[in-house]
């Protein structure tokens, strides 16, 4: 969708020339930057004048084009609760022989990780990025490969090089300790390594580093048929796995030019909220075990653990898996069922609430909750941090209301009430949870009532068009996750990139530990409860 008003404030920021189009979805607009230097004047609009955020980067590789180049768009949505349904995507084309743009980093904190990915996989360049440091590919990768440039066989082997120890940020003074952990660590978690510099107890300095299991989903999925894509989308996350799938399907779906069925909106609703149930549950008996507050563990434990039993007897699994599929659902949810999922979720409920009162009326879980892990709301602002975290330092966002999927796309779809506490703590993000637990069960009580019978699903035309993007927002347990998709002119898959909530959530976790100390961190990272696997794809 054209916005005559926003053409004219790029057109006067920048030096070269600006072309305009809509797209991806009818009501996105995608701006073409003739010069790439223009980005850094273009971004200030978009972030200053019209209250926008990074929402994701993706490069693409076209090198295989008469051009011959690379390209970088950078999308942005708005920041501003309950504004206008809408991407801006700025795209520029980089020279494949001397692949350099300017670094937004310094301005748009939330591009760092970004940048960094882009270089390590494309070969791209931010000039001017404060951290030159490598983020995705580890130790010993070679220089001058780059495993998402189509040039790139990712069947093959890459024969590790000799490197030198990573160089980690370092604060020095008297009475400055270094405490490594990890990156293996004595649980059942994927491995990352969290480098402390601390005065005593006192945290000054954490430096986190993930990305030890990237598994090149997005390259294992370039060329595949969209379906078979789709099973690696659904399994990028093990406790995320509808929110993906229906980001994944969704995406795919407006290449196709198809309208899901209205029960099938329902079922993916519901299914989605009982994904974010389990999932909080779960979260906020791991808050308890960070403050040696067993009972809350142990009962967190159980309850989510009935939540999954219900998950079974629902999909057949215990994630919730193959209910989503492209142009719908697979399942049927029988009338015994829907009782079934109500009563469990109005047991759990109770317990649950019970657990709450006693997390709130314990002086010493509280004393540990309150003030830990500060996570101020200017610095959710310019990270651009996503979900729980972000609203409970304040941030009124919500993709379930500012981009509308499932069937909160209806005109009749229930009311949605978005839970933000201020404080920005531990406790914030515990109560944030424990709201958005009763909400959730709220929501699948109205989705329910909404199901009338119609078909589930629609198919699909194939091949699909060709040369088509896609892109959606779902909000995710863990918050919001932007997928982009492309389709190449045999309608197979050509680009797809996931900006989970969890990527713009880790640079946070070590922002708010350096407001704690050493102990508190399982306790401070527990409260983001955060993915690997979302992250490392």
């Amino acid at each position: 969708m054209i916005d005559p008003t926003l053409i004219d404030a790029l057109r006067a920021a920048v030096t070269g020339s600006v072309n305009a189009e809509t797209g991806p979805r009818p009501t996105d607009l995608t701006v073409g930057l003739s010069l790439k230097d223009d980005l850094p004047a273009a971004v200030a609009v978009l972030v200053g004048q019209y209250a926008m955020t990074l929402a994701t980067l993706v490069a693409t590789d076209e090198t295989a084009t008469p051009d011959g180049a690379l390209q970088v768009r950078y999308v942005f949505e708005p920041s501003t609760p309950g504004a206008k349904d809408w991407f801006v995507t700025l795209l520029v084309t980089v020279n494949a022989a001397h692949p350099e743009v300017p670094s937004l980093t310094t301005a748009v904190p939330a591009a760092n990780w970004h940048e960094r990915e882009m270089r390590d996989l494309f070969g791209i360049v931010p000039v001017g990025h404060p951290d030159p440091r490598p983020l995705v590919v580890h130790d010993g990768w070679p220089q001058g490969l780059f495993p998402l440039r189509k040039s790139f066989d990712g069947s093959q082997r890459v024969a590790v090089e000799p490197a030198e120890e990573f160089p980690h940020r370092l604060a020095e003074g008297e009475g400055v300790f270094e405490i490594p952990v990890g990156p293996i660590h004595a649980g059942i978690i994927e491995p990352g390594h969290f480098r402390f510099t601390s005065v005593g107890e006192t945290v000054l300095l954490l430096d986190a580093r993930l990305f030890y299991t990237h598994r090149g989903l997005e390259k294992r999925m370039e060329g595949l048929s969209p379906l078979d894509a789709f099973y690696i989308a659904e399994r990028i996350c093990g406790v995320c796995s509808v929110a993906h799938g229906l980001g994944y399907c969704e995406a795919l779906e407006q290449i196709a030019g198809v309208d899901v069925p209205r029960r099938a909106r329902i079922i993916r609703s519901i299914t989605l909220e009982l994904e974010r149930i389990y999932n909080h549950v779960g979260d906020v008996g791991n808050v308890c075990a960070g403050a040696a507050f067993h009972y809350g563990t142990a009962t967190g434990m159980r309850l989510k653990e009935q939540l999954q039993q219900m998950n079974e007897r629902l999909a057949g699994n215990r994630f919730l898996r193959g209910i989503i599929i492209p142009g719908g659902v697979r399942l049927e949810i029988p009338d015994h069922l829907l009782e079934y999922i109500s009563t469990t979720l109005s047991e759990v409920l109770a317990e649950f609430d019970s657990l709450m009162e006693r997390i709130e009326a314990n002086p010493s879980v509280v004393d540990r909750f309150d003030d830990t892990g500060l996570l101020q709301n200017q610095a959710a602002v310019d990270l651009a941090v996503a979900g729980v975290a972000a609203r409970a330092s304040g941030v009124d966002r919500d993709a379930r209301r500012d981009h509308p999927h499932a069937a909160f796309m209806d005109s009749d779809s229930p009311r949605l009430n978005v839970v933000t506490r201020t404080a920005g703590d531990a406790m914030a993000r515990v109560t944030v949870r424990a709201l958005e637990v009763r909400e959730s069960v709220r929501l699948v009580g109205e989705f329910i009532r909404r199901l009338a019978p119609g078909p589930l699903r629609v198919s699909l035309a194939e091949p699909l068009p060709g040369g088509r993007i896609g892109i959606s927002a779902i909000e995710s347990p863990r918050g919001e996750a932007v997928h982009w998709l492309r389709t190449d002119a045999a309608g197979r898959v050509d680009r797809y990139h996931l900006r989970s909530p969890s990527y713009h959530n880790w640079p946070a976790v070590a922002l708010a530990a350096e407001t704690a100390i050493v102990p508190d961190f399982p306790l401070v990272n527990k409260s983001f409860e955060l993915c690997y696997s979302c992250t490392d794809r």
